[in-house]
């Protein structure tokens, strides 16, 4: 198989793992060794960006109160099941660092202190999405669930990542692909 880096996972509506039903999942690494990703379209209900700035302890914590409520209050995914206390960031290419692996031309993971403090303070990226935790693969297991029908793949879309509202990623995603919720089905036809 073809390496997804970049690509989107869309859940199908089957999807027996209930961490992962109606997840929009953008694969930022996939070879080899296996895959990783991060769920794009599940909010952390209870957190906060500017709760991660005071529990890290990134910046004066009246600055940190004095940030305009669109950084503060911005939302934070829940990335996935692994490694959830970590905070990985997919970025617009304007910004760059030693720690930013590129995804794509027009994005990059970064997952180092440095990013979290240029979308608090500045010079931040032109657009942003951050998440604590992320999703895993070993080799062949991606592949697999993909051939068993638990995932559909769908290419990227910089809108979906940025700017389509949170509640509305899963529906686009499979807009892009031309169906639907109504129109995904696990079974065959029987005509």
């Amino acid at each position: 198989m073809n390496s997804l880096e970049g690509q989107f996972l869309v859940a199908m509506p089957d999807m027996v793992d209930e961490r992962f039903a109606e997840s929009v999942i953008l694969i930022v690494g996939h070879g080899s060794e296996g895959a990783m990703g991060l769920v794009v379209n599940h909010e952390l209900a209870e957190v906060r960006f500017a709760d991660i700035l005071d529990e890290l302890d990134l910046g004066d914590p009246d600055a940190v109160i004095r940030l305009p409520d669109s950084i503060r209050e911005r939302a934070v995914m829940r990335g996935g099941p692994v490694e959830k206390g970590r905070g990985f960031v997919i970025h617009s290419a304007d910004y760059h660092s030693s720690n930013t692996y590129p995804v794509t031309d027009d994005i990059g993971l970064t997952a180092t202190l440095d990013i979290l403090k240029a979308m608090a303070f500045g010079p931040a990226p032109n657009a942003y999405l951050f998440a604590l935790g992320c999703c895993g693969w070993s080799p062949g297991q991606l592949e697999a669930e993909i051939g068993a029908n638990g995932w559909l793949t769908a290419p990227f879309d910089r809108d979906l990542l940025f700017s389509v509202p949170v509640e509305q990623r899963y529906e686009h995603a499979l807009a892009s692909l031309n169906i639907t919720r109504a129109s995904l089905s696990t079974e065959a036809g029987h005509g």
